[in-house]
């Protein structure tokens, strides 16, 4: 099963961080790892870095793109999504103010229907999969050129 947490990091931070995510991944991870005061300090530094999620907009969004398709479903504040195509499922659910989460399994495609939706919301979304090590924006930030 793969799990990704996801933060909306404020816009003037992710701009400043293009090309260096890892540095973002590596705090989530040592957040993941942590405890005690480490865990406290690093918590701040979190909080300093993402901005609360706009959750009513998020499940507006997700209802709206998403209640037509046959295996979308809500219950309990989290969202279920399965596609008999490729074997795919995936839930996402709103652990606090500032992260999401998404569990999936089977193909990439349910997690893909949600990461499209998500991206439509705020450019500045971060994924973040600590047990495969992977991590990346949901909408690439493009690095201004200045000529």
């Amino acid at each position: 099963m793969r799990s990704y947490q996801l933060y909306l990091i404020k816009d003037e931070i992710a701009r400043h961080y293009v090309g260096r995510e890892r540095m973002f991944y590596q705090l989530f991870k040592e957040f993941s790892l942590a405890s005690g005061e480490l865990q406290s300090i690093i918590l701040r530094q979190i909080e300093y870095l993402t901005k609360p999620l706009p959750v009513l907009r998020i499940h507006q969004l997700l209802f709206t793109q998403l209640s037509k398709h046959k295996g979308f479903q809500v219950e309990q504040g989290m969202y279920y999504l399965r596609t008999n195509k490729l074997q795919s499922t995936a839930v996402l659910k709103v652990l606090n103010d500032r992260t999401l989460l998404i569990e999936a399994d089977g193909s990439l495609e349910a997690e893909t229907i949600f990461f499209e939706v998500l991206r439509k919301i705020e450019s500045s979304f971060m994924a973040v999969d600590i047990d495969s090590s992977r991590y990346g924006w949901l909408k690439p930030i493009k690095e201004r050129k200045f000529v």
